[in-house]
């Protein structure tokens, strides 16, 4: 198990150091054998000044097409307001081959397999953290600046990876936290169906923290 925050590791989609994950997996590729079924590896600018953290994989979505939010609802919202702020190429992100690009941004997620039920155990998200410690290395080695975590996962996670507390940086929609190494962590509840249908997340109170972080950026 990688719970060492400090330890970076580099991400590959035959990584099977969680059972119950690899096992899930593997029926998943016998019941849809065209999905990818795999580890999801992260996606976008190889320079970014945002880096966005997700959940998981979507069982039609990235577990399907092997890039994350892509194929599902949950990644409508997020690639429509990625483009109407100008981080991506353009607006719907349907599969590997579709030509999306996306600018000053990165798009990785906390656990990198489907999990049953949407819903990854704590023993996952630590095995899974040192390679989300690995890529918030190479980001800000990029000189990125924004985190956006996309709900309470996400942000247990990405803080776990840097080696700090939660209970230091409370999660709340738009709640902003300034953390060492001049990185910022903006929160947002995650652009799900759930999360979107219920209005929990309306398109703007997801586009208000995309205008937040964009000026903090200096790229409006």
């Amino acid at each position: 198990m990688v719970s060492n925050n400090s330890m970076h590791d580099k991400f590959s989609i035959n990584c099977r150091k969680c059972p119950r994950l690899a096992e899930f997996l593997n029926q998943i590729k016998i019941d849809c054998p065209g999905y990818h079924a795999k580890p999801v590896p992260d996606f976008g600018d190889i320079s970014p000044r945002l880096l966005i953290i997700g959940l998981a994989p979507g069982m039609h979505g990235a577990n399907r097409t092997g890039r994350p939010f892509t194929g599902d609802f949950a990644g409508i919202l997020l690639y429509k307001t990625l483009y109407k702020y100008g981080f991506s190429n353009q607006a719907e992100s349907n599969s590997m081959t579709d030509g999306l690009q996306l600018i000053r941004c990165r798009i990785t997620n906390a656990v990198k397999c489907l999990p049953p039920e949407n819903k990854p155990e704590l023993s996952e998200i630590k095995n899974c953290n040192g390679y989300l410690s690995a890529e918030i290395e190479n980001f800000k080695a990029s000189r990125g600046m924004a985190l956006l975590a996309l709900g309470t996962v996400a942000h247990r996670a990405g803080l776990m990876a840097l080696g700090l507390k939660s209970k230091d940086y409370p999660f709340g929609h738009g709640s902003i936290h300034m953390l060492p190494n001049n990185l910022t962590l903006y929160d947002s509840y995650h652009c799900s169906r759930y999360n979107t249908q219920t209005k929990r997340l309306t398109t703007n109170m997801f586009e208000q923290v995309f205008e937040r972080i964009n000026a903090d950026l200096g790229l409006r």
